[in-house]
């Protein structure tokens, strides 16, 4: 009862926290994208393990609006990297979404404000993604779907390389998504595809983004996800037409 408990609490903490990224990704980049409370929450063992849930998407709204994260944010963040580090015999997918998150704390903490996941360091190097090239194109969407943080513009690493090699399967697989109604999969199978040359016109992916908003949007992190992915459709971020 105790572990059911907390579960639900987690998954609440979560969702709060996806909304205000959502949000904060509507506003341009303005306000506290973890909220006042969390950003307090240093040391908080369930805000951080909300925050490592998220995972890079946290810090969405100031990777692609230029903006600067408060202390508390940052420290909540912080601490979500260097408390969950992922275990030797983790998925890829873990290894991977811990990978953006050092590496998008890199790019907020350096000078440059440059993307690096530690650069020199062995622990920041990126893990193997060959796997993603063998996939069947719906283990392959499912997979993007669940890495859909490595989605942002002028990042590269070698999901994304993968991905740009497979526009037509991500398609397809965004299809069965929608029509499976998976709206978490299909938003984030969307997110790339914005992202992705060589998607088939016939797809209609703006209009397929608008309706996995009205049918999936109430829940945050489907909305942040197609929020994400319209803002880079139209390039409405810092330093874009």
């Amino acid at each position: 009862m105790e572990q059911s408990g907390t579960s639900t609490l987690l998954r609440g903490a979560v969702q709060d926290l996806a909304t205000n990224v959502a949000s904060a990704l509507r506003g341009g980049g303005h306000g506290p994208v973890a909220g006042d409370a969390v950003a307090a929450g240093a040391g908080d063992g369930l805000m951080v393990a909300a925050a490592r849930v998220l995972g890079a998407d946290l810090m969405l709204p100031h990777i692609l609006f230029g903006t600067p994260p408060a202390p508390g944010e940052l420290a909540v963040f912080r601490e979500a990297v260097e408390a969950h580090p992922p275990s030797a015999g983790a998925a890829p997918t873990v290894r991977w979404s811990h990978w953006a998150m050092r590496r998008t704390l890199g790019r907020l903490t350096s000078p440059l404000g440059e993307p690096h996941a530690g650069a020199g360091d062995p622990a920041g190097a990126e893990p193997e993604a060959a796997w993603l090239d063998l996939a069947p194109w719906q283990t392959l969407t499912h997979q993007l779907s669940v890495l859909a943080a490595l989605a942002v513009p002028g990042d590269d690493c070698a999901v994304a390389r993968a991905a740009r090699r497979r526009p037509v399967d991500v398609a397809r697989g965004f299809v069965r998504a929608v029509r499976r109604r998976d709206w978490g999969q299909a938003a984030g199978a969307g997110r790339w595809l914005a992202l992705l040359d060589g998607v088939p016109a016939t797809l209609g992916l703006e209009a397929g983004l608008e309706f996995v908003d009205l049918m999936g949007g109430s829940d945050p992190r489907v909305a942040l996800q197609v929020r994400a992915a319209g803002l880079m459709r139209t390039g409405s971020l810092a330093g874009r037409p």
